[in-house]
């Protein structure tokens, strides 16, 4: 019986890995930017539970940013998170058939077969000896949700499987909470999301980044919870700064069901308290921003707009590779103070710096949104919305832009709708 050769036999074990290079998650460089700032504003301390997962896909995006060094220290570095947060007699374990696949690939991606074989065998080691996926599905789950919106209906599925696996997993399930309520962050909130996240809440009760997300989410089917949320930012502000404390999510409910007024003073009131970090700064940033878009029965004032600029070319400049939508924030703020010329000149400058078809798309959609509620020229809004549209990438800015198309279409007053008709007509959906 004729084997394969030694090199085809370790492609098929290769490929045959549950791990971060074999699930097709395929990001953009600009997504790779955004996860690996993303992943770096987590810090240790409150995304504890989940830091050997945390530097498993800061491994992964490094490597795709072309860093394999880097990528190897996060690899080790999940290695060590996943044997200290387990707190079990032996140092391995089921959730390090991951880990170990990953470094399988890389170090066969760096020619060294020999390394990539060892691990290879502690894979099928694990397997044998933990056959139960649970683990795998977990952080499959948790990397998906990450990745992007367009995942999140299958990282829901994978903590299915995990937590009927492993139901006393009390992170797996306020997680898929978290997934669930994402994915329906644009439509109307079902009752049985609202249960599992007052589930997961009453189990997961330290969780500040999850209450927060549970009040603004009884917030969208008419409760009032104003009282609520006061009571809980003064212990965000008391956790350790981090995209998983809360107050990114906080800041949301407080503009969108308290006061504009008062998120600028809790945002405020965090960066005082913490003047150097960069992610307060985004925070800070986002609220003024808010505040000045929906502004519309009295002036701007000056000294605000002024802060809101400040704020967003200081967020810029930290998040170098990763400030796209602060950029469009900072347009946007133009605009809206009357600086037309100098929204336009940063559009001008974003599209110039040759971004990929999924920023791209973004943009235009972005712009056409500027053009019509801040500067009323609806047809060239029109125009950008066809631009963002016809961009075949799957997307919620494309499907946002699709909508509003055929919004217009529905009302047949705009002297354009023949042309959006045809467009529409023609479109690839």
């Amino acid at each position: 019986m004729n084997q394969l050769p030694l090199e085809d036999r370790m492609d098929a074990r290769l490929d045959a890995l549950e791990c971060h290079f074999t699930w097709d998650l395929d990001p953009s460089q600009s997504k790779l930017y955004r996860l690996r700032d993303y992943l770096e504003d987590i810090g240790t301390e409150e995304g504890y539970s989940w830091l050997g997962h945390i530097y498993n896909l800061q491994g992964y995006v490094h490597y795709k940013l072309g860093l394999p060094d880097d990528a190897q220290r996060f690899f080790s570095m999940a290695a060590e998170a996943f044997r200290q947060m387990r707190n079990t007699v032996s140092d391995e374990g089921p959730w390090l058939v991951i880990n170990y696949g990953n470094l399988a690939w890389l170090h066969y991606k760096r020619g060294e077969q020999a390394e990539s074989r060892a691990y290879l065998s502690q894979v099928d080691r694990l397997i044998n000896e933990y056959p139960s996926p649970s683990e795998i599905y977990a952080e499959k789950a948790w990397t998906l949700m990450h990745i992007g919106a367009e995942q999140r209906q299958q990282a829901a599925e994978y903590f299915q499987r995990a937590i009927r696996m492993q139901p006393d997993m009390v992170e797996w399930h306020t997680s898929y909470a978290l997934t669930l309520f994402n994915k329906q962050r644009d439509q109307e909130l079902e009752d049985a999301v609202l249960e599992k996240m007052r589930i997961a809440r009453m189990h997961d009760p330290e969780n500040l980044y999850l209450a927060a997300l549970y009040l603004v989410a009884r917030a969208r089917k008419g409760q009032n919870v104003q009282v609520e949320a006061r009571e809980l930012a003064p212990r965000v502000l008391k956790k350790p700064v981090s995209s998983y404390g809360g107050i990114k999510p906080l800041l949301m409910l407080y503009r969108m069901h308290v006061s504009m007024d008062e998120a600028i003073d809790l945002a405020e009131d965090a960066l005082g308290r913490h003047p150097d970090e960069r992610y307060l700064k985004f925070c800070a940033a986002l609220s003024y921003k808010m505040k000045i878009f929906f502004q519309v029965d009295s002036p701007l004032e000056e000294g605000m707009v002024n802060r809101a600029i400040s704020l967003c070319k200081e967020v810029i400049s930290l998040y170098p590779q990763s400030s796209l939508k602060m950029k469009v924030a900072l347009a946007d703020i133009y605009a809206k103070s009357g600086r037309i010329v100098e929204a336009d000149q940063l559009y001008e400058e974003m599209l110039e710096g040759n971004p990929g078809p999924e920023d791209t798309q973004v943009l235009y959609n972005y712009y056409a949104k500027q053009l019509n509620f801040t500067r009323k020229e609806i047809h060239r809004s029109i125009e950008y919305h066809m631009r963002a549209a016809e961009i075949p990438v799957p997307s919620t800015y494309r499907d946002n832009s699709i909508r509003t198309l055929r919004r217009i279409l529905e009302r047949q007053r705009n002297r354009m709708c023949g042309e959006i008709q045809e467009f529409l007509d023609n479109l690839q959906l």
